[in-house]
């Protein structure tokens, strides 16, 4: 063993590389093991100057906190290769040992690509923040003076994303607070940063849904937040614009879907025909088939329709206000829920408020309604004697049919999405059928209800 450090230490003070490379090479795993805790301060050393294949092995059997130090010294090209050799189930261990410092450190050194992938096998889910964060950050200590932070942003601010905010980290990367950068360009020198820092911070946790994220910068109006671990060690920062990239998507994917066409994972014009016609027939067929629910509806009031013609001309008029406002009611209310402006507890907030809306807009329409039947009346005898119940029906009609639809339409996002659905999907389109057959049902029975003693003589 003796000869070993000897030999090794010699050719280290030759700096005689490939002859250092040679020799660990043909070392058993376990001579190289022995060799880094013999001489730990030049383990990150041999774990370069070694093969991947091998390099790999020899991480494996260190102790954790001999991979922990080597990995902070080690450049950014070894380490993604290191860690995309281990065997996954080293990689998993490794990464749940790591604190917070050494995985920000880790992400700093991989290029964009790697980092996406280091990220997801730190086990950030795809939808969480940790996977949005980049380490291109400007972290400060609390005791350095402002002279020596702005030489610091001096030396490291270009590669920084954003230079407005700087981060105050204590002991073992914990993040104390975040400073503006103009507060610091206006301190004299000798202030101290612990003096400038307020304690009022706003983090993200790594693990928390991107949606989430959305709502705080949109709360805080900031460029950049902080993501830290459950320690509140700064792993990185998120910065808007990855954010508006992520809001657009989430808006995008869901405006598709209040169409009742599943979400398009590629631009309109590029996507497949086929693909485009696949998207859409399911959604069809069953509207479709729920349409003819429809039809049912009106054959089981035959023969209402036989003593009143005139009920049959307005069919089309009342259900397509009962859908159109159905459509308007769950499109706003997605994207209210979407925008987190709405959740499932203001439920019967929302309630209340389309109920009062709906039986408005109803009123207003029925009121038109009912001036369209008395008008035509005073030209032409095409209502009969009955005109006044025919204009009632009408009238009262609307105003069930859109209140109904108001409700229906505001209603079933926030059902779908308390039963685990996405709102989305179901909305417009879902809300016009179901509301086009309730319709029917309902201005029937108010036509029966009106018409009643006229039928039975």
């Amino acid at each position: 063993m003796e000869d070993m450090v000897e030999k090794v230490e010699l050719l280290l003070q030759q700096k005689n590389d490939a002859e250092l490379k040679n020799y660990l090479d043909n070392l058993n795993i376990s001579d190289v093991e022995e060799l880094i805790s013999e001489l730990p301060e030049h383990g990150p050393k041999f774990i370069e100057t070694l093969s991947v294949k091998r390099a790999v092995n020899v991480f494996r059997i260190l102790d954790f906190h001999a991979q922990e130090r080597i990995l902070k010294k080690i450049s950014g090209k070894k380490i993604a290769e290191i860690i995309n050799e281990l065997p996954p189930d080293d990689r998993t261990s490794l990464f749940s040992d790591l604190h917070g410092d050494t995985v920000s450190i880790l992400i700093t050194h991989l290029s964009a690509a790697d980092r996406k992938q280091a990220l997801a096998l730190l086990g950030y889910e795809e939808n969480s923040v940790g996977r949005l964060m980049t380490p291109d950050y400007i972290s400060v200590k609390r005791t350095w003076d402002v002279d020596r932070v702005l030489k610091h942003i001096r030396q490291y601010g270009k590669n920084s994303e954003t230079i407005d905010v700087i981060y105050v980290i204590g002991d073992k990367g914990v993040l104390l607070d975040d400073i503006r950068i103009r507060e610091v360009l206006l301190a004299d020198p000798e202030t101290k940063i612990s003096d400038l820092m307020d304690g009022r911070m706003i983090a993200l946790n790594a693990g928390d849904p991107q949606e989430e994220a959305i709502n705080t910068f949109r709360m805080n109006n900031r460029t950049a937040l902080p993501v830290v671990d459950k320690e509140n060690v700064l792993l990185g920062i998120v910065t808007v614009d990855d954010i508006l990239w992520i809001a657009n998507e989430e808006y995008t994917e869901d405006i598709q879907k209040i169409g009742g066409t599943e979400a398009l994972d590629e631009p309109y014009l590029d996507i497949n025909l086929f693909k485009l016609v696949k998207k859409r027939v399911g959604w069809l067929i069953i509207l479709f088939l729920s349409e003819m629910l429809t039809t049912t509806a009106m054959q089981s009031y035959g023969g209402e329709l036989q003593a009143v013609t005139m009920l049959a001309f307005f069919v089309p008029l009342i259900i397509s206000s009962g859908g159109n406002s159905g459509s308007q009611a769950s499109t706003l209310i997605i994207q209210a829920m979407a925008l987190g402006e709405v959740t499932l507890a203001d439920w019967w907030r929302v309630m209340r408020r389309e109920i009062l809306s709906g039986l408005m807009l109803g009123v207003i329409l029925g009121i038109i309604g009912f001036s369209r039947v008395a008008l035509w009346t005073t030209f032409s005898s095409i209502y009969g004697v009955h005109w006044l119940l025919m204009a009632l029906t009408v009238c009262f009609a609307l105003i069930g049919v859109v209140l109904w639809g108001s409700l229906a339409g505001s209603m079933l996002p926030i059902i779908l999405k308390k039963i685990g659905f996405d709102p989305a999907t179901s909305s417009a389109p879902f809300v016009a059928t179901l509301v086009d057959v309730t319709g029917l049902v309902i201005y029937f029975n108010i036509a029966m209800i009106v018409f009643g003693p006229v039928m039975h003589h």
